[in-house]
């Protein structure tokens, strides 16, 4: 198989796999490799295709945070302690961000503890 040839079906392996979730994505950002628009545009037709070099900052720097505290817990000694450490990361971020509809209706400093609260007493 040739490089170009296997550029081509990482990069479709890759992608096939991202999108899994049967939701095409609005906006892709990738570096400046040839492969990746004939790839997106076999799977990810309107997705609109994005090579600009900082466009992936905002992605980058939001797992800053989590980097930042595995350096002061010594890292994970097992794959299920990652698992259960990136899902609550996550999940307290998307909710600091008004992604959810729990405390949606308070100002963003007060939100996590409202919405933890509102948790509380549904569990």
């Amino acid at each position: 198989m040739a490089e170009g040839d296997r550029l081509v079906h990482t990069a479709r392996r890759f992608l096939t796999r991202a999108l899994r979730a049967d939701t095409v994505p609005a906006e892709v950002s990738t570096d400046r490799a040839p492969v990746y628009p004939r790839v997106l545009d076999e799977l990810a037709r309107s997705a609109l295709h994005t090579e600009e070099q900082y466009a992936n900052n905002p992605i980058e720097t939001d797992h800053g945070r989590l980097k930042a505290r595995l350096r002061q817990m010594g890292g994970l000694n097992r794959h299920r302690s990652a698992r259960i450490l990136a899902a609550g990361h996550a999940f307290v971020q998307n909710l600091h961000r008004g992604h959810y509809d729990l405390a949606t209706d308070v100002p963003d400093r007060h939100r996590l503890g409202i919405a933890f609260d509102d948790l509380d007493i549904t569990i």
